[in-house]
């Protein structure tokens, strides 16, 4: 078994005025060489974007990104013509494979919006271009991994090219559960968006990052009514970044 951890405290910050942004990653001016991705886990960005501001349109090609609002409401267009507002309570997933422009935006001009930006390297290169949005609130079951992205179409939530596993846990404090690997050289990166948890033995409180390989299941215990992302990804990159 293998482990690390980030504190919350430790994430690369920029304030931009109209953007506030943590980087658990490296991205754009945070460039931390210990801290590149988890396994194929590249971004993982908490972002709050004040009332009528955003990301002009901008492109990206051969990497899954998701985005999960956390509070407001977040509007976003795309050169594919999707376009939506995803409020808490949903998930997107954007394939960028061959190449897209994408613009986001506070879909609010009197409330800032908060949400997790994720980027995840596909399995292969060249990909078309597509996009999907659902709400998870239905499926939600509390003191339960609910499963919100998966690879495959037919599953629970949305669902990219790539064998990972999302998965929110919303548990009460003292509830506990085992999650298990779904495939074999796997990790889990977990993020504590609310409360605080025991991962593995590992302590973790708001905004903490907890990564484990190596392993086939583990703990998740609730210290206090806790929310805990749990992002489960090949730790072996694919080919073509070799």
């Amino acid at each position: 078994m293998k482990m690390l951890f980030h504190s919350a405290d430790s994430r690369g910050h920029a304030n931009h005025g109209w953007l506030d942004s943590f980087h658990s990653f490296s991205f754009a001016n945070y460039q931390n060489s210990e801290r590149t991705n988890f396994g194929v886990l590249r971004v993982l960005n908490d972002d709050s974007v004040q009332g009528g501001m955003g990301f002009g349109a901008h492109p990206h090609r051969d990497m899954e990104i998701i985005s999960i609002p956390l509070e407001g409401a977040l509007e976003h267009k795309d050169s594919t013509g999707t376009t939506g507002v995803i409020q808490k309570g949903e998930i997107q997933v954007m394939s960028a494979g061959t190449g897209v422009q994408h613009s986001e935006y506070n879909h609010n001009s009197d409330k800032t919006v908060k949400f997790l930006q994720i980027w995840v390297f596909p399995r292969k290169l060249g990909v078309e271009p597509r996009g999907e949005q659902i709400s998870i609130q239905s499926t939600e079951i509390r003191n339960e991994f609910q499963q919100i992205l998966s690879p495959n179409q037919n599953d629970a939530g949305v669902w990219i090219h790539q064998d990972a596993w999302f998965s929110l846990a919303k548990f009460d404090k003292g509830n506990s559960k085992e999650y298990k690997i779904h495939k074999e050289g796997n990790g889990v990166y977990a993020f504590v968006i609310e409360g605080s948890a025991k991962i593995a033995g590992q302590m973790l409180n708001r905004r903490d990052g907890f990564g484990i390989w190596e392993i086939d299941k583990f703990e998740v215990e609730a210290t206090e009514n806790a929310e805990i992302l749990l992002m489960e990804v090949p730790m072996n990159l694919p080919e073509y970044l070799k």
